[in-house]
């Protein structure tokens, strides 16, 4: 059998990962002595990568693909752009299918890269959900999830801790006193659900009732046009948590048409932390995920698989960083 990545990495007692930095000469700076244990391992071995015979030897083209939910949302963007630089990196050219909020579309980017027989599949589920899992399963193509769960019994996912975050962020407007905190989720997705989880946790942690919830898109629009319906009946909220931060962008446009005053008279936190939010006026506080470490490591996952030919399903979770500025009361420093 042709020597893998994998035989390499085991025997210089370090991760296929490493291997891969050291061949490719990045992303990660690989330490002295362990590129020497892997330089070492390479020339006992007499690994030499080979792209060509690699292909034929799985039937496959040298190249991975993607499917993303809406590659007009800025998360979705960066995202994405993080995981084509963790496989360019790593030697991979990666297609990218947008799947558009459309269930059909995702099944058609699936079958398509099925069909052209990338190495492994990496995908944010927009609706579709375990039918990617079944689809790969049946091609024999590695999939890692991300962001989104599909099912962690049949695949690797890499995923932010949303339920820890989203309990942080609103532990931090309780912080600030408020306690009439109101909710405004996405759509019926893994994500949206566990910051839900997450604003009841910290809202019961803090002995609040729990406010009204409102559930729409993910989108600016639906943040604006929300407003009207988290602000119905009474008491008020005077702080509002935001399951993402394209909604909260829209929402923030709405209270200033509706004079409404951000912090003083509305309180807003989101979470995703994609680069737009640091320009709204105030500034907009939220939960930053890594994205550029998701990436790297969903990636990474998928290559381990493929090269050592097995399945490693499960989660890995990551931590969301809080960042401050001044629509939740913080100040506003550029």
């Amino acid at each position: 059998m042709a020597v893998t990545r994998a035989d390499v990495a085991r025997l210089a007692g370090t991760s296929p990962a490493l291997v891969s930095y050291v061949l490719n000469g990045g992303p990660r700076r690989v330490a002295p002595a362990t590129r020497a244990r892997i330089e070492a391992a390479i020339a006992e071995l007499g690994y030499r990568p080979n792209v060509s015979a690699r292909s034929l030897r799985m039937n496959r083209g040298h190249a991975l693909g993607m499917v993303i939910p809406d590659g007009a949302n800025p998360f979705f963007a960066e995202l994405a752009a993080g995981i084509e630089l963790a496989a360019f990196a790593r030697g991979y050219p990666l297609f990218i299918g947008n799947a558009a909020g459309d269930e059909e579309r995702e099944r058609a980017y699936v079958r398509s890269f099925i069909d052209r027989r990338v190495e492994g599949l990496l995908a944010i589920s927009s609706s579709w959900g375990t039918g990617i899992a079944d689809a790969c399963e049946a091609a024999e193509m590695v999939l890692v999830a991300v962001d989104r769960v599909i099912d962690p019994r049949r695949c690797a996912h890499v995923l932010c801790d949303s339920v820890a975050g989203a309990r942080a962020a609103v532990a931090h407007l309780v912080e600030h006193g408020h306690r009439e905190i109101a909710c405004l989720s996405g759509p019926h997705v893994s994500t949206a659900e566990d910051r839900v989880l997450g604003y009841r946790d910290a809202l019961a942690e803090a002995g609040l009732p729990e406010g009204r919830i409102v559930r729409t898109d993910f989108g600016g629009a639906a943040g604006y046009h929300a407003l009207r319906e988290l602000l119905h009946g009474t008491p008020h909220p005077t702080a509002v948590f935001v399951t993402s931060d394209l909604q909260a962008m829209g929402m923030l446009r709405a209270a200033y048409d509706a004079g409404l005053r951000v912090p003083d008279d509305l309180a807003v936190i989101a979470f995703d932390g994609i680069e737009y939010a640091r320009y709204t006026r105030p500034g907009l506080t939220t939960m930053t995920q890594p994205t550029r470490r998701m990436g790297e490591l969903a990636v990474d996952l998928l290559l381990e698989q493929i090269d050592s030919h097995t399945s490693r399903p499960g989660v890995v979770r990551l931590s969301a960083e809080l960042k401050t500025r001044g629509s939740c009361g913080c100040s506003d420093e550029f």
